[in-house]
């Protein structure tokens, strides 16, 4: 990655403090359930449908990991 957070080598250090990441994260959520919404809803249970329908919810979790990290630090922060 590009950012100065991303330099870190432990991966929890990295949560809820790489803007860019979470940025990737949402265009790649977005963009997948878009696809998956639009073409393979009707059929989930096509071999594609399963495997974006996993894409989607990895990219999502991990945004949601993020997030979550990230609403703890502002907390911790304001707390401090």
């Amino acid at each position: 990655m590009a950012c100065n957070q991303c330099d870190e080598s432990i991966f929890i250090q990295k949560l809820g403090r790489c803007f860019m990441c979470m940025a990737q994260l949402t265009v790649l959520s977005v963009i997948g359930w878009t696809l998956w919404w639009g073409f393979y809803a009707e059929q989930p249970t096509k071999v594609d449908s399963i495997a974006l329908l996993f894409f989607c919810s990895a990219f999502s979790a991990l945004l949601l990991l993020h997030l979550l990290f990230l609403a703890y630090y502002e907390i911790k922060k304001r707390f401090k």
